[in-house]
């Protein structure tokens, strides 16, 4: 009976041993899924960088309470002050030395054209650009492993070009600044709305270095050529001094102007009750509209951490992040490859709604808000008035112009 008993004791702790030998390796693989950031947080457009870490680290912390794969995210971020060749080098050591998974970032468009080509391509990493907007990011330099959570200038362009096609306007001058989104926003614009409206006429270009600090004697030189329209290619680190130029030249009352994210809570804070009125901007996001309850939702638990409203880039980072958890839970492990695979085509809930990764260019397809800068005693500043709503398949590009674009590269 003792030996009988011995026995089966024997065969509990084999069967132990077993079941221990198939559970630990999977144990062993379940780990933190590691995300580097590369953006900006010092300089002007710190406040857009800022705002999109906020947004992340939100939704990080609500998706952390679940875990994804037996694991939490976690990540770590690296300033590349806005500057393309400080961007490239912290990626690489995000990369080489850090080990991280997937990188993400940044506002700047010829940080991200630069990391995407000489890191994410070469090392083969996935690569999520979630503010910077240049259209090239995944239309002609698009490849396998870029990916963008943000709008981009063809999209913006296209919108743009069909509120313009609405107006009187026949005579524009374009001015902005002198780097990859300036170029690639006007580029946008100018094509679409010529398909729309032949006979406008470019009456004449203003470029100046990003960050230019004395903006007004551009603005009176573009005021003396009396356009219909200023079409102003400026990005994040020069939005607040082109509005501010705006309002100090009188240019609001005078002649129209539209800017990409004009409308956009980031930009439009620091200002105000002193913003320019009746400048004409476009962005997929506002915290008050569209006033659904996962929006309201997204808007108080922002509120309620970080003690302000959240703008695009928070909201293009929290998307971000639920993509990364979507993802890699559709994967089912921690693998670049079947992470990428598993992007493609996507769907996960945002503020706004559902946004798919669309599979053909690894584009996050946005509906796109059209409006007017107004001040709003409620909402103590500037906000976007006369919405309209132009929805994703309106304003992208389709799949045959992409790979029509990369083609010609």
């Amino acid at each position: 009976m003792k030996k009988e008993r011995f026995f089966s004791v024997g065969q509990l702790l084999m069967w132990a041993g077993c079941l221990l030998a198939v559970v630990m390796p999977a144990a062993a693989e379940a780990r933190d899924i590691k995300v580097g950031i590369v953006d900006t947080y010092s300089g002007p457009a710190a406040v857009f960088g800022n705002d999109a870490l906020n947004g992340f680290k939100l939704a990080v912390n609500e998706i952390n309470k679940q875990g994804v794969l037996g694991g939490k995210i976690v990540f770590t971020t690296r300033d590349e002050q806005f500057k393309v060749d400080i961007g490239l080098n912290v990626a690489k050591e995000l990369v080489l030395k850090e080990n991280v998974d997937v990188l993400v970032g940044t506002i700047n468009s010829g940080a991200s054209m630069a990391i995407s080509e000489a890191v994410a391509k070469k090392e083969k990493i996935p690569f999520i650009v979630w503010t910077a907007k240049s259209e090239n990011i995944t239309g002609k330099a698009g490849h396998r492993y870029v990916f963008s959570t943000a709008e981009n200038t063809a999209m913006a362009g296209k919108s743009a070009a069909v509120a313009f096609a609405k107006k009187p306007f026949k005579k524009f001058w374009i001015a902005g600044d002198d780097y990859e989104y300036g170029h690639a926003i006007a580029d946008a614009i100018w094509r679409n709305l010529k398909k729309i409206k032949p006979e406008v006429e470019a009456i004449g270009r203003t470029w100046w270095k990003p960050g230019e600090p004395d903006l007004i004697p551009y603005l009176t030189a573009i005021q003396a050529a009396k356009p219909d329209c200023i079409i102003f290619a400026t990005g994040g680190v020069s939005m607040a001094n082109v509005l501010k130029a705006i309002k100090t030249t009188g240019m609001e009352n005078k002649i129209p102007a539209w800017i990409h994210t004009a409308t956009d809570h980031s930009v439009l804070k620091p200002l105000g009750m002193n913003a320019p009125e009746g400048v004409m901007g476009t962005i997929q996001y506002h915290y008050y509209y569209p006033e659904t309850p996962a929006n309201k939702k997204f808007v108080a638990d922002f509120q309620a951490a970080y003690g302000n409203p959240p703008g695009f880039p928070a909201f293009n980072a929290y998307t971000t992040a639920q993509l990364i958890a979507g993802a890699y839970r559709k994967a089912g492990k921690i693998d670049k490859e079947k992470f990428i695979d598993a992007m493609e085509g996507l769907k996960v809930d945002t503020p706004v709604g559902k946004v798919e990764m669309r599979a053909c260019d690894h584009q996050a397809v946005y509906p796109m808000f059209l409006g007017t800068t107004k001040i709003s005693q409620e909402f103590g500043g500037a906000i976007a008035a006369d919405i309209i709503t132009l929805q994703g398949d309106e304003v992208m590009p389709t799949c045959e112009e992409i790979a029509e674009a990369r083609k010609q590269k």
